[in-house]
């Protein structure tokens, strides 16, 4: 019986290395696998290891448009993303969600987080999903886009966009300088709560269209006080300083617009003339691709009746 030991013990070390080698190889494929759905993401704080393809995002940002235009899946929104009029349909079903309840972010098991720099309780953000965060405003708004395009693996369809919508608010400035004249300049102004605003050229409301895309002319003193801060405070009584042969009124549903029925705005040039084009202001404080094509429609309308 002895000469059969040897040929069962080289039959057993064999399966044993076989069962090894297979268990290694496929802890290795299993390795591989992990690495090729994420990537390194390089972040405003660092690299950081995201998905490729993420099926899970909670939006603690004002960039919630961006997201739903290259059409990632949202889970969780911020409150001002939630009540914007503009994406009601989009969010429809999503939830509302906050950075002080990390429990209902963690029911709805992101695999990755949007959020803000000035973002609370980021370590512990980081601790349910990896969290990446952007400065409000340190990029320009077809910037922003492209880099959050970069984040989803929808760097390409970003860059199309951008291209394409550049060309459109271009050519759709032209028509418009060429209809109210070259040198006829136009303000923003918005009636939120009690008070009024004007802005410069990057405070959202349409403003990066009008002055950054289509180059109108901004009125000589919103230059000087709202371009540098993006927005200036104003009274009644100074409105007619800082309105300009046209005016684009954002409205907000609860404002006091009291304003509009004295004299002093009623005697407005752009007032008397019928060059004052409301909008509505709830959902105009964004700056992403769904809300600036709103945008460039209703100017489209407004100014060329299109």
């Amino acid at each position: 019986m002895k000469k059969w030991i040897l040929p069962l013990m080289l039959l057993s070390v064999l399966l044993i290395s076989a069962c090894s080698n297979t268990s290694s190889s496929g802890n290795e494929n299993e390795s591989k696998k992990e690495e090729a759905q994420t990537f390194t993401y390089e972040s405003e704080t660092g690299p950081i290891e995201v998905p490729k393809d993420p099926q899970r995002v909670v939006m603690l940002s004002g960039f919630t448009g961006n997201v739903i235009h290259l059409g990632v899946n949202l889970v969780g929104v911020d409150v001002w993303s939630k009540t914007n009029p503009t994406f009601e349909q989009e969010l429809k079903d999503v939830a509302e969600v906050s950075e002080d309840n990390l429990e209902q972010i963690i029911e709805l098991e992101p695999d990755l987080i949007i959020a803000l720099s000035t973002v609370k309780n980021i370590d512990k953000l980081n601790e349910i999903a990896p969290t990446v965060t952007y400065t409000w405003g340190k990029l320009d708004y077809l910037e922003q886009h492209i880099e959050i395009g970069k984040l989803l693996g929808k760097e390409e369809e970003a860059k199309a966009w951008v291209d394409d919508f550049q060309e459109r608010v271009t050519e759709a400035g032209d028509e418009i300088k060429a209809k109210i004249g070259e040198d006829s300049t136009v303000s923003v102004i918005e009636a939120f709560d009690k008070n009024l605003y004007v802005y410069g050229d990057n405070w959202a409301r349409g403003t990066e269209i009008l002055y950054q895309g289509m180059k109108l002319n901004m009125p000589e003193k919103v230059k000087e006080m709202a371009l540098k801060d993006g927005y200036y405070t104003l009274s009644t009584e100074v409105i007619p300083d800082y309105a300009g042969d046209y005016v684009i009124l954002s409205k907000y549903a609860e404002a006091d617009t009291s304003f509009q029925e004295t004299e002093t705005y009623k005697n407005i040039p752009a007032v008397k003339n019928g060059h004052v084009y409301e909008m509505e202001g709830n959902g105009a404080s964004f700056s992403d691709p769904v809300t600036l094509e709103k945008h460039l429609a209703f100017f489209k309308k407004s100014f060329l009746g299109e």
